[in-house]
C-alpha cells in the first residue's frame, strides 16, 4: 500500500489549463508518479493572461493539507505562486507539521509579461521562511535577480547568484539561464545546478523560438519534484526535467492564440 510514488503541487489551478498545478499534475503523470495537489488560488485565464483570481481561505487550504497527509505517502512536493505571507506561513507551517519528502521551491515572482506578482514583504517572508527548508530551489534569470538582489550578465554572476542563494539555506539551486539577449539571435541557453556538495552542473542545450512556451517553469519543477519521488538524486531528478521539458517544447501544438501550453504528449514519449 502506498507504494507507488506520489507528489503533491502546492498551486493555483488555471482555468486554461497551460500553468499552474494542471501543469505540474500533467507532468507528474507523463513521469510516471501519481500528482496530489493543494489548490491555493482559482485564476481565470486563457493564452493572452489572467482575467481575474481568487484566493481560496487559508482554513480550507489547511484542509487540504490534513486531507492528503492523513492518507496519502507523498515523497516530494513543490510550490508555486504563493502569493500573500499568510499563504506563505501556511504552507511553512504544514511542511514542517507533517512528513511530505523533498521540497521544490519554484519561487513565482515575475508573470511571464514580466509582471511583478509578490511585494517586497512576500518576496522576504518567501526567503526568510519558505526556501530555507527547500532541496532545490528553480527561479529563472529575473527571479535570482530579486531574490539576491544583483545583476545577473554573465555566467560567473550566476555562480556568485547561485551561492547567495545557497547561503538563504536551500540546498540545492538551479538558475535557469537567460532567454533573451538584448534582441540578438540566441541558439542556446545555459542554466547552473549548485549543488549542495558545491560542483557546478551546467546545462547547455538549444534555444527555441517560439511563443508556446506556457508552463514551462512549472513544468520544470514538476518533473524535478517527481523524479525526487521516484528516489532519483538531485543532479539526476534536475537533467531528466530539463531534457522533458526541452521536448515539450520543441515539439510544438497549437492551443489558443498568443502564450501557447507546452506539449506534454512530446516530453512523456
Amino acid at each position: 500500500m502506498n507504494q507507488f510514488p506520489q507528489a503533491l503541487t502546492i498551486a493555483g489551478i488555471d482555468s486554461d489549463g497551460g500553468g499552474g498545478m494542471p501543469i505540474d499534475l500533467k507532468t507528474m503523470m507523463a513521469m510516471h508518479v501519481y500528482g496530489l495537489s493543494v489548490i491555493t488560488t482559482t485564476v481565470a485565464a486563457n493564452s493572452y493572461g489572467i482575467i481575474d483570481s481568487h484566493a481560496l481561505p487559508i482554513a480550507f487550504i489547511e484542509n487540504e493539507f490534513k486531507a492528503l497527509t492523513a492518507d496519502y505517502q507523498i515523497r516530494a512536493c513543490k510550490t508555486g505562486l504563493l502569493d500573500s505571507k499568510a499563504l506563505i506561513n501556511t504552507v511553512v507551517a504544514n511542511y514542517q507539521r507533517h512528513d511530505m519528502g523533498y521540497l521544490v521551491v519554484d519561487p513565482v515572482i515575475l508573470a511571464k509579461t514580466g509582471e511583478v506578482l509578490l511585494t517586497p514583504d512576500e518576496i522576504d517572508t518567501l526567503k526568510e521562511r519558505l526556501i530555507p527548508l527547500a532541496t532545490v530551489i528553480t527561479p529563472n534569470y529575473y527571479e535570482a535577480e530579486k531574490l539576491t538582489g544583483m545583476q545577473i550578465n554573465d555566467q560567473h554572476q550566476m555562480v556568485v547568484a547561485a551561492q547567495k542563494l545557497r547561503q538563504l539555506g536551500c540546498l540545492n539551486v538551479m538558475i535557469k539561464g537567460r532567454h533573451d539577449q538584448n534582441g540578438e539571435k540566441q541558439d542556446e541557453v545555459s542554466d547552473l545546478l549548485l549543488l549542495e556538495s558545491g560542483e557546478q552542473v551546467w546545462l547547455t542545450g538549444p534555444y527555441f523560438q517560439t511563443n508556446r512556451k506556457n508552463g514551462t517553469g512549472d513544468a520544470l519543477s514538476a518533473a524535478i519534484t517527481a523524479e525526487l519521488a521516484k528516489g532519483r538524486s538531485v543532479e539526476q531528478a534536475v537533467r531528466t526535467a530539463k531534457t522533458y521539458v526541452d521536448q515539450t517544447i520543441k515539439n510544438e501544438i497549437i492551443v489558443g492564440h498568443k502564450y501557447g501550453p507546452i506539449n506534454n504528449w512530446a516530453g512523456q514519449e
